[in-house]
């Protein structure tokens, strides 16, 4: 389906010709994610501003047509996926890291940045984010927000949902918002965070986070153990996370696992 030629000229008013596009082929691109779904959309943009999202959700609510907000794709939800047609928002050229304040421990940045380079930014500095999913080296943050990323850490740091402080996001009217503070504890009312990270795009279009920091740790050493079984596996970690001192991170892995990782990278 093409776009009706009022709504290309109002998305052409907001994006330059290299930040939309409508060619068959390019929207391709951005049909699919890690999932199994896939549908091509009408039209793709690349917004670099929160300004422009301000305007592109304006515009979708003015023509009745749908939106669907893109990290990197990494996900296997079909998050990004849409299946409804119309306009892909991809975040990939909103990658800016905004501030990094070591002495209240947060990081601003834009969705689009890398889980990856934000963790480069913040070595020199003695800190880290802490989610680490599977695909922590290209996913983005955006995504990682929109799907409550987690990762082997999570066991000790918890999700997404546990290391975001404040959000700047735009609702389905075109109503910019911001919700959440910068501090440890904010105490006055609803916790909308919370409530956005998860929510895989359906609630807000998140331009901006503000992201908790950890310090990193001065060593760290890895450790294998063997169990006869997966309950004798579970009730060791019980004990171990019943301790005063917890490990950075856990992964379970049974024989089936063990048997593929041999396979595909052998013994060592």
């Amino acid at each position: 389906m093409s776009l009706a030629p009022a709504l290309l000229d109002s998305l052409q008013a907001i994006f330059a010709a290299d930040a939309l596009s409508v060619e068959p082929g390019e929207c391709a691109v951005y049909a699919y994610d890690n999932s199994r779904r896939e549908s091509i959309p009408d039209a793709v943009v690349f917004p670099t501003t929160h300004e422009q999202v301000v305007a592109l959700v304006a515009v979708c609510r003015t023509h009745r047509i749908a939106l669907t907000a893109r990290g990197r794709g990494t996900n296997t939800t079909g998050a990004s996926i849409p299946l409804a047609g119309g306009i892909v928002a991809s975040f990939e050229r909103m990658n800016r890291i905004l501030r990094i304040d070591t002495d209240n421990r947060y990081a601003v940045v834009e969705p689009g940045v890398l889980n990856a380079d934000l963790q480069a930014a913040l070595k020199p500095h003695g800190f880290f984010w802490a989610p680490d999913p599977t695909s922590a080296p290209f996913c983005s943050i955006g995504g990682n927000i929109a799907c409550n990323a987690g990762g082997p850490r999570a066991v000790k740091y918890g999700a997404t949902r546990d290391n975001v402080l404040a959000l700047r996001a735009v609702n389905g009217c075109g109503e910019e918002f911001r919700c959440g503070k910068p501090t440890t504890k904010g105490a006055t009312g609803y916790d909308l965070v919370r409530l956005l990270i998860g929510s895989e795009g359906t609630l807000a279009v998140i331009t901006e986070a503000t992201l908790k920091l950890t310090p990193l740790a001065s060593d760290k050493r890895t450790l294998r153990a063997t169990y006869a079984d997966i309950a004798a596996a579970t009730s060791a970690v019980a004990r171990i996370m019943a301790q005063p001192v917890t490990p950075c991170a856990l992964e379970f892995m049974d024989d089936e696992a063990l048997r593929l990782a041999r396979n595909h990278a052998g013994e060592s």
